[in-house]
């Protein structure tokens, strides 16, 4: 039987701005299943960064129902979205988001503050350790991310992503500061975790990254026009 990761039904997200009321996101159906690698497109202003932030339990819709793995969620208290986001959601983000003065291998293994593992501290950075170098930072661990290149800040940063083993690996413009060669470096690894069959749901703005995706969903003043 198919799992399905993400359920959006019905989603309207509405700011109010003043007098004036805003519709960033309307009536988004949406239902994304276990191990599929999904981008998502669309102009500046289409809803991509509000369907993001709803989906990575950073926002809440309006209207409508968001079921994250077969459980709803949109209407859950902001400790147990943070819960959630901790447990199921590994965030990747445009520009990294690492400690400056911190090593690889340290960025890395932030997450585990936050979660209910139990694994030794030794257990841990063996695990990490064996992700870094599986995205080719073997020689890298202890390099402060200061000292490191923009591609392989992001590599970091994906570790940093999966070391929980999260539901769902959410991609905002990962390439987006990359030249195009590291660009296809990046999409390639999104493709090997794909292949281990984690769901990845990615924003992009460039068609050719889009195509290392399964599928493309592409938005439109707040509404999905292609799927």
């Amino acid at each position: 039987m198919i799992k399905k990761v993400i359920e959006l039904q019905g989603a309207s997200k509405i700011y109010t701005m003043g007098e004036n009321k805003i519709s960033a996101l309307k009536n988004a159906n949406l239902t994304i299943n276990q191990g599929e690698f999904v981008a998502i497109m669309g102009p500046s202003g289409s809803g991509k960064s509000t369907l993001m932030n709803i989906l990575g339990l950073l926002d809440r819709p309006s209207e409508g129902r968001y079921l994250l793995n077969g459980e709803r969620v949109d209407q859950k208290s902001d400790r147990g979205l943070a819960r959630l986001r901790n447990q199921e959601i590994g965030f990747i983000f445009q520009v990294y988001n690492l400690l400056p003065r911190t090593s690889a291998l340290d960025n890395a293994m932030i997450p585990f503050s936050y979660s209910k593992n139990k694994w030794t501290k030794k257990k841990r950075s063996r695990h990490v350790l064996k992700l870094l170098r599986e995205v080719g930072l073997k020689d890298r661990v202890k390099h402060k991310s200061n000292e490191l290149s923009g591609g392989e800040r992001q590599r970091v940063a994906i570790v940093r992503a999966i070391v929980n083993n999260p539901t769902l690996i959410l991609a905002d413009e990962p390439t987006g500061t990359l030249d195009s060669r590291t660009g296809r470096e990046i999409m390639k690894i999104f493709k090997k975790l794909n292949k281990q069959g984690r769901t990845i749901l990615m924003v992009t703005h460039d068609e050719n990254m889009a195509k290392y995706a399964a599928r493309i969903i592409r938005l439109k003043d707040g509404k999905i026009i292609k799927d």
